[in-house]
């Protein structure tokens, strides 16, 4: 049960921040990661977090630059940024830290709409 409340509070943390206020056809594509509430649900050491904050700064950036793309390109340039952060979370993360994250990733996408762009992600 802590878990499932841990999941949610992590998931809605990461949504709960503004870009520039913007919604794309019903889909919100505002990302803010609480890197705090993120490490006391992975257990990161202090290597991790660092690691971990710089790493979602740079997949919040990348999901905005997807937002302005065309509509063509939006789905691929999302794509590439999930799967670049999952690339780059796997080398920082343990194997049972990075199932978790995953899962709280592909959680958040669907919440917010975005998962319609994504192909099988949890196999990534």
């Amino acid at each position: 049960m802590k878990r499932l409340v841990l999941l949610v509070v992590v998931a809605l943390g990461m949504s709960a921040t503004s870009f520039a206020g913007e919604k794309v056809e019903g889909k919100d594509w505002k990302v803010d990661v609480n890197v705090a509430k993120l490490s006391k649900y992975l257990n990161l050491d202090a290597r991790q977090m660092e690691e971990v904050a710089n790493i979602s700064d740079y997949f919040a950036d990348k999901v905005q630059s997807a937002s302005y793309a065309k509509e063509a390109k939006q789905g691929k340039k999302l794509r590439e940024a999930v799967y670049g952060n999952f690339k780059l979370m796997k080398r920082t993360l343990t194997n049972e830290q990075y199932k978790k994250y995953v899962q709280l990733l592909n959680v958040t996408l669907k919440n917010k709409g975005l998962d319609s762009y994504m192909e099988d992600v949890a196999n990534k």
